[in-house]
């Protein structure tokens, strides 16, 4: 199956990707109710064509890669809810055809740029648990457990088409080294993305420094290390832990400064200004970062900001990576 090419674009990128930003805002935007245990994965499951409209908007807001709506789409999760197992398995294939659909409409019409990369989301355990494990870990599971509710939902992923596995927001090292396991067993290209309470540990409070020192080796598929659905002020921080531990890309999609309440799954508004998204991006492009989005609560003025930040970046000559 003819992938993307990952190198070509970041050249086209011109070495730093745009990621996209919140699936579950924009879908709230276009009038989406989330409030349920499937969140993203109903609307994936029931609206299909919300999705595709998502996807739209952030290529044509800026994003070089965009990320599937598969985050809370577990097998588990959707047979709960009343699915098949066939029809679960489904959803989830159905998660990388629309992204694909779309970037074959989006590509047609605009030849200039970047062919945008697909990334399948594959949220943590935490996710499928829905009370917001996935900011604090220590979930009381085996890794036999957990490595059962990854493995067929990373398969089903790749053998869609995606061209990069997103093990996002994980609050566990041991559960990022599980699904690295999954993935360099099925050699696939990945992402490790990790949640953090602060500006050096992980939501679990592992050093983030160990977690990249971990994966520097013997994990040839893993092509970025990253943060996501963290706060704003500590991503620098969590870059320069990052970076003195590993030479690996290093990708950050941080909240845009809301705090979230997993009981009444809201957000409470951060009191920054308009443009502190696009000015931080752009610092942490000069941090080192490869790769800059948007995670919750970030919408296509956000990935717009973070567009305009690259380009004053390379406009000052900094260097491309």
């Amino acid at each position: 199956m003819d992938r993307v090419s990952l190198s070509k674009t970041k050249e086209d990128a011109g070495g730093i990707f745009v990621i996209d930003g919140s699936m579950s805002t924009a879908l709230e935007d276009l009038g989406c109710d989330l409030n349920n245990r499937l969140w993203t994965a109903k609307i994936l499951a029931e609206q299909p064509e919300k999705v595709r409209q998502v996807h739209m908007d952030y290529f044509e807001a800026g994003a070089d890669c965009g990320i599937t709506a598969s985050y809370q789409a577990s097998i588990p999760g959707l047979m709960e809810a009343g699915y098949t197992e066939e029809e679960a398995e489904d959803i989830l294939k159905r998660s990388v055809r629309i992204f694909l659909d779309a970037r074959d409409e989006w590509v047609k019409k605009h030849p200039d740029r970047p062919t945008p990369l697909c990334l399948a989301a594959c949220g943590p355990y935490g996710a499928y648990m829905a009370d917001g494990s996935e900011y604090r870990g220590h979930y009381g599971v085996s890794a036999e457990a957990l490595r059962k509710f990854h493995k067929r939902r990373a398969e089903l992923l790749w053998e869609s088409g995606a061209d990069i596995l997103l093990f996002e927001t994980q609050p566990s090292l041991e559960e990022a080294k599980i699904e690295a396991e999954i993935a360099e067993e099925m050699g696939a290209d990945y992402w490790i993305s990790f949640s953090c309470m602060d500006g050096t540990r992980t939501c679990e409070g592992t050093p983030i420094r160990e977690c990249a020192e971990l994966f520097s080796e013997g994990y040839p598929h893993l092509r970025m290390i990253g943060v996501n659905c963290t706060k704003p002020e500590y991503i620098s921080s969590l870059i320069r832990e990052l970076k003195s531990a590993t030479d690996l890309p290093i990708g950050v999609y941080p909240n845009s400064g809301e705090t979230y309440d997993p009981k009444t799954k809201t957000w409470t508004h951060s009191a920054a200004g308009e443009n502190f998204f696009g000015k931080a991006a752009y610092g942490w492009m000069m941090d080192g970062a490869s790769a800059v989005g948007g995670c919750c609560t970030t919408v296509g003025k956000h990935v717009r900001m973070v567009k305009d930040a690259r380009d004053r970046y390379y406009e000052a000559g900094c260097p491309t990576r």
